[in-house]
């Protein structure tokens, strides 16, 4: 099993430092609702959790939420209320969204709010190293005492200071020195400290709570590619120098970014599209399949388009596995279709285990969902079918699929959906098939599924709403 290490730049066996495997995923601010950018990297990394579970390991994984910043300071005085409530609403609002998106839970959710004591632990050890500094209340880690800063991002300081816009800080030794500790404004919430009231930094959160909750060494540190530079940048030199250069994290994984329809998602553009938005239109099966047809490490483009095409797929997936029986394994089958479920295991496998390649996993289901549809028009036996729809299911499973059925509201066109199936009909019994298979393309894309069966046609409404 190899993994793509961002430190290295080069895909490596993975072989952790013991049992659990630890790992740590940056999480939320939560001072807005989570969007399908949040989405696709937590469904990534609910993948991972799961194919790592199925292949035996057992896995501790924590994610933080950063429930103290600017932003969550600046809406909560917008709103009235205080940065806690504010915070706390939309962690619940964040956990129904996950939820809803059948992403498992973390062993852990640490708050950097309740892990004030361990931060300011670390933050006092850095300046005992003498690697970081106080100045005016603030506390400011000395990038210069850090020899191999800038090894995650493969950037020298002279290369980051010609690629950055770094305003003159005359607090700072350095332009790239970052903040541990913000002295508190007036107004603003704050803790107690050794160098005064304030609030910690954002990188030093992070750090603070892996050395509490896992231990100065884990496994795999995951996040999208955004957080490469600064956030993991920092983590790492602020925490492999509080360790004594210990080696923090062995796999460095990183999603790709999303963006909407060509353009990067931003507030600032009010592109956005929230995880409820997506799920008020789409299975969360369909969203999880237009994540996972791609490579983690890749770029996706959200579209309806896209997003209706993985709904159907959805949708092929469901029907695949309708009406299965739970039976024992015959184990020594030669039928084609058993044949073909034990090679799209193996094939499941061989791709999982090459980075977690779950577009080449993906495809291997769907041919196994074909192979599944033709043995039903064939009248396979039921314990062949049973087998096969059964191996689809477990390695669905193991990415996250449900492949529930999806309730939807009465559709009022339901008599029309009616007639063009009759209609549909006669064109086939006239051998008019180029026009018989448009009418079922053309409901397909309105989210009506045809189902063709030896006693004629049945229909189904999937979630889209176009």
């Amino acid at each position: 099993m190899k993994i793509y290490n961002t430190l290295t730049g080069q895909k490596e066996e993975f072989k952790p430092f013991g049992t659990p495997v630890k790992m740590y995923v940056c999480g939320v601010t939560p001072y807005d609702e989570a969007h399908i950018g949040h989405a696709m990297s937590y469904i990534v990394f609910d993948m991972i959790t799961r194919y790592l579970e199925f292949r035996g390991y057992q896995v501790k994984h924590v994610q933080n939420f950063t429930d103290i910043d600017d932003k969550i300071i600046a809406r909560a005085q917008e709103r009235n209320v205080s940065a806690r409530e504010l915070a706390e609403g939309y962690i619940a609002e964040f956990f129904k969204d996950m939820d809803a998106l059948n992403v498992k839970r973390a062993d852990i959710y640490p708050r950097a709010t309740e892990e004030m004591n361990k931060i300011v632990e670390v933050i006092g050890g850095l300046i005992a190293q003498d690697q970081a500094y106080v100045s005016d209340g603030d506390v400011y880690f000395r990038v210069t005492s850090d020899g191999d800063y800038g090894k995650l991002s493969h950037r020298s300081l002279d290369d980051m200071m010609a690629g950055a816009r770094v305003e003159v800080d005359v607090r700072k030794e350095h332009p790239m020195d970052f903040a541990l500790w913000k002295a508190s404004k007036p107004g603003e919430p704050y803790w107690e400290s050794p160098w005064g009231h304030g609030r910690p930094g954002w990188h030093i959160e992070c750090s603070a709570m892996i050395l509490k909750y896992l231990g100065d060494r884990i496994d795999i540190h995951g996040g999208g590619q955004d957080l490469i530079f600064p956030h993991h940048e920092n983590e790492i030199a602020q925490s492999e120098s509080f360790s004594n250069k210990k080696p923090f994290v062995k796999y460095w994984m990183h999603n790709g970014l999303l963006q909407l329809g060509g353009e990067k998602m931003s507030k600032s553009l009010g592109n956005l599209i929230t995880i409820k938005e997506a799920l008020s239109r789409y299975s969360s099966d369909a969203l999880r399949l237009f994540v996972l047809s791609s490579h983690y490490r890749a770029p996706l483009t959200y579209t309806d388009e896209v997003v209706m095409a993985a709904e159907r797929g959805a949708e092929r997936m469901r029907a695949a596995v309708q009406g299965h029986e739970a039976r024992k394994p015959m184990g020594d089958s030669s039928s084609p279709l058993v044949v073909a479920a034990k090679e799209a295991r193996a094939r499941f496998v061989e791709a999982m285990d090459d980075d977690f390649n779950t577009a080449a996993a993906v495809a291997a289901l769907f041919d196994l969902v074909r192979d599944i549809n033709r043995a039903k028009e064939q009248a396979v036996s039921a314990d062949d079918l049973a087998e096969a729809q059964g191996v689809l299911l477990e390695l669905a499973g193991v990415l996250g699929f449900t492949l529930e059925e999806v309730a939807v509201e009465e559709v009022a066109a339901a008599p029309f959906i009616e007639l063009l199936i009759d209609v549909r009909r006669e064109l086939r019994a006239v051998k008019q098939y180029a026009l018989a298979d448009q009418i079922r393309k053309r409901l397909a894309d309105l989210g009506i599924a045809l189902e063709d069966h030896p006693e004629g046609t049945t229909w189904k409404a999937s979630k889209v709403k176009p």
